[in-house]
């Protein structure tokens, strides 16, 4: 997708997520002028994505003292001033002689009166969705300054049918639910897909009828799918390492399991951790050196982190209740985690040393955390009891957005993409 040029900062419309209580910014995004009904489609997308993060509040159009104010005109900034706006999103869609569309969009500081930024991008008319959260990726980062995480899918296992008869398929679809498609027919168990950090390709766990569970990789560009873990016995929880090019995973020997590490260009492997105790849910640090895991050698469930090699593996979770599924954040600063206690289950965060524990979101059932790309967000599935099933939910960081995310069926074990975008 093809992209022009920012223009430099020379304004200050910011959101400092280092402080305590943010509150929402008042930003508006107008309809952009141009191709058919697709500038409304595309504000409207933008929209969502805003709100949806919780950092912005875009007002409603009926506050609007411009319905569609000019692009190449400089907004009425009093009025826009008048109606509470402190971000203005002004754009056009229109298409070039070959038929592509050119999407253009500025951000204003209606404070300053100064244009913030602005950005053209070229794709395919099919594409249009994306553009939209290409440029709220765009404006949350200018605003905010930490990376944005719109442009992203977001891997699950859509569960239908009877609670006794759960039908599981793994499925994707973009990170606010929209685009959804089938990767799997169903036909087979399906459990914790895992998104590479570096590719398009997922690996996860499949189980025929009386078989034991396999590793498989699926690149979901090409659709080539391969099984990399053909043990005797079972494996779990796999995980791509940073690069790619390896996965670590647990492989049950009789009562217990180990963590092993898989090159999936060789296949050759190298056993991580030997105890007489259950070794699961690995995760590697974002440079590649550490891996943080779930062990019950201490009793009960509990995180450890350990060097990629196996060294050094030290117990960092020392609160109440069980620790289980750590995942670390893409920003190196934090490892996400389940933690079952009398209350149910709940989604939190502590430092690598284990310091800092904070409960992000708990009640009756909760797991499965994913992190967004940028580090400020985890998606997670939460199961009512009952009858029905789970759903997904996005939290920050801070413990105060949490929205839902929609998805036609049940649903769990989320697992979120890198930026599409490089």
């Amino acid at each position: 997708m093809a992209a022009g040029i920012a223009l430099p900062a020379r304004a200050e419309l910011v959101i400092d997520l280092r402080r305590g209580n943010v509150q929402p910014l008042p930003i508006a995004i107008a309809d952009f002028g141009g191709e058919g009904g697709l500038g409304v489609q595309v504000a409207g997308v933008i929209t969502n994505n805003l709100r949806r993060s919780g950092y912005f509040l875009p007002i409603d159009k009926a506050r609007f003292p411009e319905r569609q104010p000019s692009f190449d005109a400089p907004p009425q900034f009093a009025g826009w001033r008048a109606a509470g706006v402190q971000g203005l999103v002004t754009g056009r869609v229109t298409r070039d002689p070959s038929g592509r569309l050119r999407t253009e969009f500025r951000l204003w500081d209606v404070t300053s009166g100064e244009q913030i930024t602005g950005q053209q991008y070229f794709t395919d008319p099919n594409n249009w969705r994306r553009v939209g959260h290409i440029i709220s990726d765009a404006v949350y980062t200018k605003i905010t300054g930490i990376g944005g995480f719109f442009d992203t899918r977001i891997v699950f296992v859509d569960e239908s049918g009877p609670k006794e008869n759960r039908r599981k398929r793994l499925a994707i679809m973009d990170q606010d639910g929209a685009n959804l498609r089938y990767l799997t027919p169903g036909e087979n168990l399906v459990v914790t897909p895992r998104y590479s950090p570096a590719s398009q390709d997922i690996t996860y766990m499949s189980q025929t009828s009386g078989q034991q569970p396999r590793v498989h990789v699926l690149n979901l560009d090409t659709g080539a799918r391969q099984v990399v873990g053909n043990f005797p016995d079972m494996t779990s929880s796999p995980r791509f390492a940073p690069n790619g090019q390896r996965i670590a995973m647990s492989l049950q020997q009789g009562g217990n399991a180990n963590i092993y590490l898989m090159d999936l260009g060789s296949r050759t492997t190298t056993r991580l951790t030997t105890t007489n105790a259950i070794d699961t849910s690995p995760s590697f640090a974002p440079d590649g050196t550490q891996i943080v895991f779930e062990s019950d050698r201490g009793g009960q469930q509990q995180v450890y982190v350990m060097g990629a090699d196996g060294s050094n593996a030290r117990r960092i979770s020392f609160g109440e209740g069980s620790y289980s599924q750590p995942v670390w954040s893409p920003r190196g600063d934090l490892i996400a985690f389940t933690k079952r206690g009398k209350n149910g289950f709940a989604i939190g965060v502590m430092k690598p040393d284990g310091s800092g524990e904070r409960i992000l979101t708990e009640g009756f059932h909760n797991e499965g955390p994913t992190w967004a790309p940028n580090g400020q967000y985890i998606v997670f599935f939460r199961d009512p009891g009952g009858q029905a099933g789970g759903k997904l939910y996005m939290v920050d960081v801070t413990g105060r957005v949490e929205q839902p995310i929609p998805t036609p069926s049940f649903a769990s074990d989320p697992t979120w993409s890198p930026l599409l975008t490089g």
